[in-house]
């Protein structure tokens, strides 16, 4: 965690430099190659502060940073960015740190005091599962991967929508009746299972057969694993009726035009919302304010979202209500909610068109089925979840290295093809002086992406932006490739073997921890 360890020195030099200085937030990122390995605006940021120019307070800090043995040199840049060298003993011993941590490399424990809990996924169930859901059902259990790395508590949790308007649609729809709603091969085989004449009854039992004939079952080929599976119909057996009584008793709500309102506005939303119909029924709100309030009640310091892109406009709604169960459980956790935007499926050029309504839709099934499903969950992590995104079923199918996933677990495979040639003993070495014969520009080019992936770690798990994973892995596996074509990896020169055996050891690990956070395989032949 490079970054990481820089920025701690960095609030030391405050500390020691600006004694008085406040609490202030500045960077440190790679730099331009000819400036140095990082940089920081850490004296621009401080500048205003203390009143010297940038570049006075930069040399302030050159000087207590260049005391410590990670650099070779600290310098500064105008307008007064400050830049690090990292000094070549310190990347060679890298490589023996990353294969003693092994699979462990990049782990933490700055979240153990985190107890999180990941909703994702969570699709209306009338019909499979299609893309949309799979973008936020990847992303999802990616986060969670990165979150226990972090060393925070995780729980994956699925919400099943099993009551209300859309389970009475779905029973209309097997039931083949007037009201009938969705269309498709699923309905027309769920219709035969159906016992109930009834609505409802029908939609519930529709609801069952396809949670655990094909949602279920979809969730486990990609992979998933879920702690908790929580039901909506549990929360209208007490905690609906709970929260809703505590909310009237703070005089939280009002009746108007026969309905119960909760007063959102007194917490930042646009307009009041509706708890209870004036025809007695209870909202979705009503259920979504209950089910927080359960999580709550668990215990979690974190609750996160993942929506669909059609839920974008609840937002707002939430955001009150969650501020609402905050004073009244004298909470001071947080609610995140991560909108998944749309997906467009695109073959030959032109867009698959989908509509789970008319039963015209390519289920994610049927995707994984055609490309695998480490290439669908690459994919679908790929991109950031506030863009829309096109899936190429084209590239998707591609056996060559421009299919990214290709690429990448190519560079695992070709290390394990190096290793398995080798007759050079491939324990690991602690040798100090073998290690200083890495010094080639490709090799310590390696070393430098190897080291940042507990800091990209670090990163995503503080802002959930989990496509770091995919576009590090194309650039590590970018990175070894130029050393393979540059450094005879096994030669005559046993000691310089060593070490670069040890070099690709420290990647495969690398490799295999990036692989196992966005839960994609690590193949040994391609």
């Amino acid at each position: 965690m490079i970054k990481y360890k820089i920025k701690k020195l960095v609030q030391k030099s405050i500390v020691s430099v600006y004694s008085k200085a406040g609490d202030i937030t500045f960077s440190v990122e790679p730099a331009d190659k000819k400036f140095g390995d990082y940089s920081s605006n850490v004296a621009m940021v401080l500048a205003k502060q203390v009143g010297e120019k940038p570049e006075n307070v930069a040399g302030k800090f050159v000087k207590e940073l260049s005391k410590d043995e990670m650099f070779e040199r600290v310098e500064v840049a105008k307008p007064g960015f400050i830049n690090f060298k990292i000094a070549l003993p310190y990347l060679q011993n890298e490589i023996l740190e990353i294969n003693q941590a092994g699979e462990a490399y990049g782990n933490s424990d700055l979240g153990k005091d985190l107890k999180i809990n990941v909703e994702f996924i969570s699709a209306n169930p009338t019909g499979p599962l299609t893309l949309g859901n799979g973008r936020g059902g990847y992303a999802g259990d990616c986060l969670a991967n990165v979150l226990e790395s972090f060393g925070a508590q995780v729980e994956r949790e699925y919400y099943i929508n099993d009551r209300g308007a859309q389970v009475i649609a779905l029973g209309h729809s097997v039931l083949k009746d007037s009201e009938k709603v969705y269309k498709g091969i699923h309905i027309d085989q769920i219709a035969s299972k159906i016992t109930s004449k009834k609505p409802e009854e029908a939609g519930s039992q529709a609801v069952a057969i396809l949670m655990e004939e094909s949602i279920k079952k979809t969730i486990a080929q990609m992979g998933i694993k879920f702690d908790r599976w929580f039901r909506e119909t549990d929360l209208h057996k007490g905690p609906v009726e709970e929260i809703l009584g505590k909310l009237k008793s703070d005089k939280l709500t009002y009746k108007s035009d026969g309905a119960l309102w909760l007063k959102t506005t007194d917490f930042g939303d646009d307009k009041d919302r509706v708890l209870i119909t004036k025809e007695g029924e209870y909202t979705y709100f009503a259920s979504d304010i209950a089910y927080h309030w359960d999580k709550i009640r668990r215990g979690y310091n974190i609750l996160i979202d993942f929506w669909g892109a059609d839920h974008h406009g609840y937002i707002g709604r939430m955001l009150s209500a969650v501020q609402i169960l905050q004073k009244e459980e004298n909470w001071s956790g947080e609610l995140k909610i991560i909108i998944a935007q749309l997906v467009r499926l695109i073959s030959k050029g032109q867009e698959v068109k989908m509509s789970k309504r008319e039963g015209n839709f390519v289920t994610l099934d049927e995707l994984i089925s055609e490309v695998g499903n480490d290439v669908t969950r690459f994919f679908f992590i790929e991109r950031a979840m506030n863009t829309h995104m096109d899936f190429d079923l084209d590239l998707a199918k591609e056996h060559s290295e421009k299919n990214p996933v290709y690429y990448v677990q190519y560079a695992y495979a070709r290390i394990h093809s190096i290793l398995a040639k080798s007759t050079t003993n491939h324990s690991i070495t602690t040798n100090h002086s073998i290690a200083a014969l890495i010094k080639e520009p490709a090799e310590l080019s390696l070393i430098k992406e190897l080291i940042k992936l507990p800091d990209i770690i670090i990163e995503a798990a503080e802002d959930y932006q989990v496509q770091r994973l995919p576009f590090y892995a194309i650039e590590l596996a970018n990175k070894f490739h130029n050393f393979y074509e540059n450094c005879q990896v096994i030669s005559e020169d046993r000691n310089l073997t060593l070490a670069r055996i040890d070099l690709i050891k420290a990647t495969q690990i690398v490799l295999k921890k990036t692989f196992d956070l966005m839960g994609i395989s690590a193949p040994e032949k391609m």
